[in-house]
């Protein structure tokens, strides 16, 4: 019964094989951003604009922890991915409970960290004075579930790797509308302002990693997880930083850089910090297709990696790309032609509706360069070359979006500048992994080495 959850990317239908294993991730997300966006819709519209604020104020802050996690379950994903494919399940075994004890420690220390130094990471952004309370007191609770969301992305990943991405799923949707619920509850009926959104939300994750771990430790018993066999393997923890902590590291940067780019954002008052948060919100509704794409080339990679299949290698990372395109398409264009209706759903002040708004307008025909850098980096980390990627990508997203809005905010304060930062750092980076690619493949013979 369980193996009927597996997808196994390695036979079959490509294209129908990505798409199985895809959508879930898609959908899992796409609930997981929905809930996200009600924290914000319940604020926004029962709470205040101030409040709305903070709770954005706190995003590059969060999506800094949080990304970290997300971004080393891909990178550790390699790992299993390729253990499973190949059929080595002992191996495979010890990575698993060797990963989710590195991520015990790692979660239980970035959870401290987040809430002790929370009011130094708010003046980091450079939070405006008049949310600067709610938002500290918001941020605090948010972090103490840090540890939830560790674990809950290392158990996914594991799933995932071995072809089931429709667990996740299921337990994201019951966390989801679990968050929705308690949001209600928590602001609308018990008026707990910012702190009723934060400890809906820690609630639910912890909900999510007991679903997760429930359907880890009843998997096939050649890498079912058991809680007795947490213990870390010095050399197999030496391949999960190797391949797994670049790809967190890199998330973690991104988000870092993020930082520095509210502070441009917060600039401009409240009601841009608002505003910006809103369009950040549907960004990502935009972008989940590329993500859950860029996810499953990862994933398809590596197990045809394991499977040393080099034909189907190569077709599989052009269908990826051309269904992250036609997914642009399908979400992006909705988004785009009803921006400001979507982005007064959150707020109805004119103000923050234009912020938001004007952001997706400028940014989603940009899309396809985000596409393209999501499955190159993916197929990548799947080939191996995860600190590459990782290196290639800060230059991308860090350095060159960083020196265009330098250059740019000194020539005029204008926060159109800040959304044309959103492609010029996706273009950095697709161009910069692309050339990388290409050079592997040409000068390094990249699947003479997977066929030999």
């Amino acid at each position: 019964m369980t193996r009927k959850r597996n997808v196994d990317l390695t036979q079959g239908s490509i294209a129908k094989q990505i798409l199985l294993f895809a959508i879930p991730i898609l959908l899992g997300d796409l609930f997981q951003n929905f809930y996200n966006s009600v924290d914000s819709l319940v604020v926004g519209n029962y709470v205040g604009k101030e409040a709305l604020a903070a709770v954005n104020a706190c995003s590059p802050i969060t999506n800094l922890l949080v990304n970290f996690f997300v971004g080393m379950s891909a990178g550790t994903g390699v790992i299993f991915g390729r253990n499973f494919g190949a059929r080595t399940y002992k191996k495979l075994q010890d990575s698993i409970h060797t990963t989710v004890a590195f991520a015990f420690i790692v979660g239980f220390s970035l959870a401290a960290i987040g809430v002790i130094f929370s009011r130094n990471l708010l003046r980091l952004v450079d939070c405006p004075g008049d949310i600067f309370d709610s938002a500290s007191m918001y941020l605090r609770v948010y972090t103490i579930g840090i540890l939830f969301t560790a674990i809950y992305n290392i158990g996914a990943g594991v799933l995932r790797a071995v072809g089931d991405s429709r667990s996740p799923f299921y337990a994201l949707v019951l966390s989801s509308a679990l968050n929705i619920l308690l949001d209600i509850v928590f602001v609308v009926y018990f008026r707990m302002g910012v702190l009723g959104v934060a400890f809906a939300t820690i609630i639910a994750q912890f909900i999510s990693v007991l679903i997760v771990y429930r359907r880890m430790m009843i998997m096939d018993e050649e890498y079912r997880f058991s809680f007795k066999k947490l213990a870390i393997d010095k050399t197999i923890l030496k391949e999960v930083i190797d391949l797994g902590l670049p790809a967190g590291v890199q998330s973690c940067l991104i988000s870092f850089s993020n930082m520095f780019v509210h502070r441009y954002i917060n600039s401009f008052g409240s009601s841009a910090t608002a505003g910006v948060g809103i369009g950040t919100r549907l960004d990502r509704f935009a972008g989940l297709s590329i993500r859950a794409l860029g996810l499953s080339a990862s994933t398809f990679v590596a197990q045809n990696v394991g499977a040393q299949q080099v034909d189907r290698l190569k077709r599989g990372m052009w269908t990826c790309y051309f269904l992250c395109c036609a997914s642009i398409a399908l979400f992006g264009g909705p988004l785009y032609i009803f921006a400001y209706k979507l982005a007064g759903l959150f707020n109805s002040d004119p103000e923050v509706i234009s912020y938001g708004a004007n952001m997706m307008r400028v940014i989603i025909p940009f899309y396809f360069m985000q596409a393209g850098n999501q499955v190159i980096s993916g197929s990548l980390r799947g080939f191996g070359y995860s600190r590459q990627v990782m290196i290639l990508s800060l230059i991308g997203m860090i350095l060159v979006r960083q020196i265009f809005l330098a250059v740019s905010m000194s020539i005029s304060h204008n926060i159109m500048n800040v959304y044309f930062g959103f492609p010029v750092g996706w273009g950095g980076a697709c161009i910069a992994t692309g050339i990388f690619y290409l050079y592997v493949r040409n000068r390094k013979g990249l699947f003479d080495k997977i066929g030999g």
